[in-house]
C-alpha cells in the first residue's frame, strides 16, 4: 500500500525501517526453514485427554444443562455489556467506567493507564478477563475427570488463557504501539532482529533469550571461584577448590550438581556463591562439572551416572585427600541419583560416604506435582520417539518444558520486551544460567522418566540398578534435606515424603522460604529468605510444619554447623590435586563451556 493510498506521509526514518523489516523477514523465513521435525506428541496432549475432557463435558451437559446454559448466558451478557460501555464511551469521548474485574488492577500486564482510560483497550481488557474467568469457572464446575486428567486440563486451559492475553499481540498492546510510534518503527525493527536471532541460534526453534549473553563469561564474572580440574573422564570433570583458610576439616565435601543446566548456579558471583562460602568455612570442596552429552552418549543410563559418575568421583576424592570417607551433596536430580547410589553402597557394605545432604530432592514420585502434565504416556512416548531419532533429549525440549511451567515470566513477558518493544535482554546472571541448558543422554532420560517418575519404583517398590534391587529405605547414612516452600519443580511435601521413607536414624529436615533456586542460593549476607526447622518426628509434612520453628535468614550457617560435626578435626589446608592428579585446567574447566545443540 502506497502513501497516496493511505493518505499518510511516512518519514524517511520510518521508510528506512520498513525496508529493514522486509530484509529481516527474508532471514526469518530462512531461519524457520532450518527447523527439524520432531515427534508431534511433544507439542500437545494425546487424544485420550481430549476424549476424557469431552466425555466429562457431555456428561455435565446431559445431567445439568441449565447450569451450563446459565454460565453461557452470563458470559454473553458480560460481552454485550462491555461492548455497550465501550460504544458509549467512544461516542461521548469520555472515560470508560472503572473496571470491576477481580485482580485486573493488580495484574502487571495491565499497568499501562490506557487499559483503564481508552475505550478500545479498556473493552479488550474487560473481555479478556471475563473470558478467562468463564474458562476457569467452567473447569471448577466440571465433574467426571480423575485427578491426573483434571490437573492436565487445568494446565492446558491456563496455557490458553495466558497465550491469548491481549498484551501478547501488537495491535492490542498499548506499550508496544506507543514505543513503535515514539521510535518511528525502530523498536519493531530491533524486535524483529531479536526474533530472527533467537530462531537462528536455535536452528528454527523459538526460545526467548532471557539474559544478555555478552554480559557474562563463565570463569570470569560468574563461576569464577578459584580452583582446578584435577580429574576428568567421559562423564565429568572433578574440580577441587583452592582453600582460603589455613586449616580445613579433615573429611572432604563432594557436591553432585544436576546435569540439567550447569553447576555454576552454585557459583554465580562471589556475593551469592555457595561454593565460595563453603570454602571460606574451611571445607575441602570438590564439585562435579558434568559433560554436556552429544548423540554418542545415547547408551548412557542411570547405571553409567552411578558407576562412572558418583562412585568414581568418590574414589578419586578419597585418593586425592587420603581419607576413607567423604561427605556428599546432591541437588535436584543429582540428589535423586545420590539416593540410588547410597542405597547401592549400603547393599555392597561400602561406607565411603559419611553423610549426605539433599537439596530440593525427590525420591517419592507418587505426587508428580506440576510435572503431572508432562509425565503421562503421551508426552513420554513422544520423548522416547525423539530420543530414538536423536540419541539424546535435546536441551531445547527441556528448556521449553521448564519455561511453560512459568509461561508469563519465562516466555510471554520476555517475548513482549524483546520482540515488540525491541529491548535488549537484561544482564541478569540467574537468567543467563537458566538459558545455558544441557542435553540428556537418551537411555538415562527414558529410565528416569519411566522407572522413577512414572512408576515410582524406588519409593513404592524396588528399583533395579547394577544387579541390585534398591529401595529408598536402603539409604542409611546421616542426612540433612533442604526443601523449598514454593518449589514448583520439587514440591517440599513430596521431598519430605521421600526423606520420611529413608532408613537413616539421623535425619534433619529444613524448609527454606522461596523456590527451587532462590531458596538454595540464599546467602546469609542478604538476610532475604528465612527457614523452618522442627524436632517433630518425621511422620507427615503437616505434622512437621505445625511444630516447625521459623528462623530469619539463610539456612547455610545451620547446615555448616551440622556438616562440621560430621567432618572430623582440622588439618592443614590442601592444595588442589596431588602427584597422581595433576591440574588439568583452571576452574571452571572445559566441560562447562561446551555447547552441543541438536
Amino acid at each position: 500500500m502506497t502513501e497516496e493510498e493511505t493518505g499518510t506521509e511516512l518519514s524517511g526514518q520510518m521508510q528506512e525501517n520498513l525496508k529493514k523489516i522486509e530484509a529481516l523477514t527474508q532471514r526469518l523465513v530462512q531461519a524457520v526453514s532450518q527447523k527439524r521435525p520432531h515427534a508431534p506428541t511433544l507439542d500437545g496432549p494425546g487424544l485420550d485427554l481430549y476424549l476424557s475432557a469431552s466425555a466429562a463435558f457431555i456428561k455435565e451437559f446431559s445431567e445439568r444443562p441449565s447450569k451450563i446454559l446459565e454460565a453461557q448466558v452470563n458470559y454473553w451478557a458480560d460481552a454485550v455489556k462491555h461492548y455497550i460501555e465501550a460504544s458509549e464511551a467512544l461516542a461521548k469521548g469520555g472515560m470508560p467506567k472503572p473496571s470491576a474485574e477481580p485482580g485486573a488492577r493488580k495484574d502487571p500486564r495491565f499497568k499501562n493507564p490506557l487499559w483503564d482510560t481508552h475505550p478500545y483497550f479498556h473493552f479488550i481488557k474487560q473481555q479478556y478477563l471475563s473470558s478467562a474467568k468463564a474458562l476457569e469457572d467452567s473447569l471448577d464446575n466440571l465433574e467426571g475427570l480423575d485427578d491426573k486428567n483434571r490437573r492436565r486440563v487445568e494446565y492446558f486451559t491456563r496455557q490458553i488463557i495466558d497465550l491469548m492475553a491481549p498484551t501478547n499481540f501488537l495491535p492490542t498492546n498499548p506499550d508496544a504501539l506507543e514505543r513503535a510510534v515514539e521510535t518511528e518503527g525502530a523498536s519493531l525493527v530491533k524486535g524483529l532482529e531479536n526474533l530472527v536471532r533467537d530462531l537462528e541460534d536455535n536452528k528454527g526453534n523459538l526460545l526467548v533469550t532471557l539474559a544478555d549473553k555478552n554480559a557474562f563469561t563463565v570463569g570470569e564474572n560468574i563461576g569464577a571461584t578459584e580452583g582446578s580440574v584435577v580429574y576428568r573422564n567421559r562423564m565429568f570433570e572433578l574440580i577441587q577448590y583452592k582453600p582460603t583458610t589455613e586449616q580445613v576439616y579433615r573429611t572432604p565435601l563432594l557436591i553432585f550438581p544436576p546435569w540439567i543446566n550447569r553447576f555454576y548456579i552454585l557459583d554465580l558471583k562471589p556475593a551469592n556463591s555457595l561454593i565460595k562460602w563453603i570454602v571460606d568455612q574451611g571445607f575441602t570442596l570438590f564439585v562435579l562439572s558434568w559433560k554436556n552429552p552429544d548423540p554418542s552418549y545415547a547408551d548412557v543410563g542411570m547405571d553409567t551416572f552411578v558407576e562412572e559418575g558418583y562412585l568414581e568421583a568418590v574414589e578419586e576424592v578419597k585418593k586425592i585427600t587420603g581419607e576413607k570417607q567423604v561427605n556428599a551433596v546432591g541437588y535436584c536430580i543429582a540428589g535423586t541419583t545420590l539416593s540410588l547410589t547410597l542405597a547401592l553402597m549400603n547393599k555392597r557394605k561400602d561406607k565411603s560416604i559419611k553423610s549426605a545432604t539433599f537439596f530440593t530432592t525427590l525420591t517419592d514420585f507418587s505426587d508428580q506435582g506440576e510435572f503431572t502434565t508432562f509425565l503421562q504416556d503421551d508426552f513420554v512416548d513422544g520423548i522416547e520417539a525423539q530420543i530414538k531419532s536423536d540419541g539424546i533429549l535435546s536441551s531445547y525440549f527441556m528448556s521449553r518444558t521448564f519455561s511453560f511451567l512459568r509461561s508469563n515470566d519465562l516466555i510471554y513477558q520476555p517475548a513482549i520486551r524483546s520482540y515488540m518493544m525491541g529491548e535488549a535482554p537484561p544482564a541478569f546472571d540467574l537468567l543467563y544460567w537458566n538459558g545455558d541448558s544441557t542435553n540428556l543422554p537418551g537411555r538415562m532420560a527414558v529410565e528416569y522418566l519411566r522407572g522413577l517418575c512414572q512408576s515410582d519404583r524406588f519409593a513404592s517398590d524396588t528399583y533395579e540398578l547394577m544387579g541390585e534391587k534398591l529401595s529408598v529405605a536402603d539409604v542409611k547414612v546421616p542426612l540433612m534435606a533442604i526443601a523449598c516452600e514454593t518449589d514448583h519443580i520439587a514440591p517440599w511435601v513430596a521431598s519430605f515424603n521421600g526423606v520420611a521413607k529413608m532408613g537413616s536414624t539421623d535425619k534433619t529436615f529444613v524448609l527454606s522460604e522461596s523456590g527451587h533456586i532462590a531458596g538454595i542460593v540464599n546467602p546469609p549476607s542478604k538476610k532475604k529468605y528465612g527457614h523452618y526447622t522442627s524436632e517433630a518426628p518425621i511422620k507427615s509434612p503437616n505434622e512437621w510444619k505445625a511444630e516447625a520453628e521459623y528462623h530469619e535468614g539463610s539456612w547455610w550457617p545451620r547446615w555448616g554447623e551440622w556438616l562440621a560435626k560430621r567432618s572430623g578435626r582440622k588439618v592443614p589446608a590442601r592444595e588442589p590435586g596431588d602427584a597422581d592428579h595433576p591440574v588439568l585446567a583452571p576452574a571452571p574447566g572445559t566441560y562447562v563451556i561446551e555447547n552441543v545443540k541438536i
